[in-house]
């Protein structure tokens, strides 16, 4: 019996360590290190793992707001199953909460201080990462399991930890900043990307004139007027009927008018410059306007806000899945390498495989986070990469030390969501897992973001 015993023991273990090495190798292979560390790290790579862990990190904090908030109010029969650590757990996910007068707003902090516990863990990952690209510039693409798994426990370490005072306020305030931060520097990318892609089309037009002859570079400028017109007149569509839907509170009407009044102010006074730029004024209207849907769709007030979605099963699904979409997207998009470089093109952005302009002799935009020609592609002269740092005369660090860069976005990305989800940190009533995002402080930071742009642009 005991022989038997053993036997089934032997194979137990081995069948453990054939299982425990699979999922090693499985880990290794989709998260794990894809060159040596004598080549530049790539872009590509380490983006979308840090993205996908921002991911995951959005999808804790609506768990956390929504879910285990409600779940340790005083009196829930969640905490008081819980062996122990149930008052404990209640006292801490209270804490500092206990002021306000409704059971309401008790819970809408303790749901707050949840958001804080992921988003802040992501802050603070993020960070760290950034400083050992910065010293390492190789260690953005290095042990991406165990850093999976050490993010998922520093989340569970949070669980203990009281709300007042490193949630709420010291992270809430650190969120705050970084969230203008992320915020400003987001109105500037955008108006950077309306010129370049301006310019680039002009640029195209100018060379299809002398390489091609005259008049081939009509269907550029065509390709302009056609796109200023779709943007003009999407925006007069949605303006016309945001008045029609959105309006009966005064607060919704005076952002639409204020929307309309400023789109021809920065359309007149671009034109009438001496470098005029159609495309530009267009794409900056076509921004404003949507920033404008976006905060009256955010108005708490259901008379003027036909959006607000019921709290059912259907409700919740889709604001929860548009509103991680959105913030997805965000983290994703502003992580891209010309926007990390500030060399916006909206035509070939991230693009993979060989550069073009180096068989034209054209001037090659460089990587962002690497600033190598063939940083993050598919593309560029292997033997280079492979090459030595004797033969290349350049330190193996030396070519791609702003690695850093990607996870110090993504660390603003973090307090901007952090800040997405909590209404800017105001305890008020409206938002629910139907509308994660709605909420007077919502509402007026995006429409003063769309002003700043607007400044910004006019300046």
């Amino acid at each position: 019996m005991g022989l038997v015993f053993s036997f089934a023991k032997g194979v137990a273990a081995g069948v453990g360590f054939c299982f425990c090495s699979a999922i090693g190798s499985l880990f290794s292979s989709c998260l794990g290190n894809d060159k040596p560390s004598t080549i530049p790290p790539s872009a590509t790579s380490g983006r979308r793992r840090s993205v996908f862990l921002l991911i995951v990190s959005i999808g804790l904090a609506f768990a956390f707001q929504y879910g285990i908030a409600p779940a340790l109010q005083p009196g829930g029969s969640t905490a008081a199953d819980l062996p122990v650590s149930g008052d404990y757990l209640t006292d801490a996910w209270t804490s500092g909460c206990n002021d306000f007068g409704t059971d309401e707003l008790r819970e809408k902090c303790s749901g707050n201080s949840g958001v804080y516990r992921v988003a802040g863990s992501t802050t603070f990952f993020f960070l760290l990462a950034a400083l050992s690209a910065y010293c390492k510039p190789s260690a953005n693409r290095e042990a991406w399991p165990a850093k999976y798994f050490l993010f998922l426990c520093l989340v569970a370490g949070t669980i203990f930890i009281p709300n007042d005072p490193l949630f709420d306020p010291i992270y809430m305030q650190l969120a705050r900043v970084g969230g203008v931060i992320f915020v400003f520097f987001q109105q500037l990318i955008l108006i950077d990307l309306a010129y370049n892609w301006n310019e680039s089309w002009v640029e195209k037009a100018d060379k299809a004139e002398l390489e091609e002859g005259v008049d081939q570079g009509k269907k550029w400028l065509a390709a302009i007027l056609v796109s200023c017109a779709i943007f003009y007149i999407g925006s007069i569509v949605v303006i016309s009927l945001m008045y029609v839907y959105f309006s009966g509170c005064a607060s919704n009407e005076a952002f639409i008018s204020v929307t309309l009044a400023m789109s021809v102010i920065v359309t007149a006074v671009q034109l009438s410059g001496e470098e005029s730029s159609l495309l530009t004024s267009a794409i900056i209207v076509a921004y404003s306007t949507y920033l404008c849907y976006t905060a009256v769709s955010r108005n708490p007030n259901d008379e003027c806000n036909p959006q607000l979605g019921d709290e059912d099963i259907l409700g919740i699904v889709l604001g929860i899945g548009l509103c991680l979409l959105s913030l997805t997207w965000t983290g994703w998009s502003f992580t891209a390498h010309s926007k990390l470089e500030g060399t916006s093109n909206p035509l070939s952005e991230d693009s993979e495989g060989e550069d073009p302009g180096k068989e034209r002799g054209e001037t090659i935009v460089k990587g962002v986070v690497s600033n190598q020609p063939d940083y993050g592609t598919n593309g560029g002269d292997v033997e280079d990469a492979k090459s030595s740092p004797e033969q290349t005369g350049i330190s193996p660090n030396e070519g791609f030390s702003s690695s850093w860069k990607l996870n110090v976005i993504l660390a603003l990305v973090s307090c901007w969501y952090a800040m997405a989800l909590t209404g800017w940190g105001a305890i008020e009533t409206g938002g629910n897992a139907a509308n994660p995002d709605v909420g007077k402080a919502s509402m007026w930071m995006i429409i003063a973001s769309q002003w700043l742009v607007l400044t910004l642009y006019l300046w």
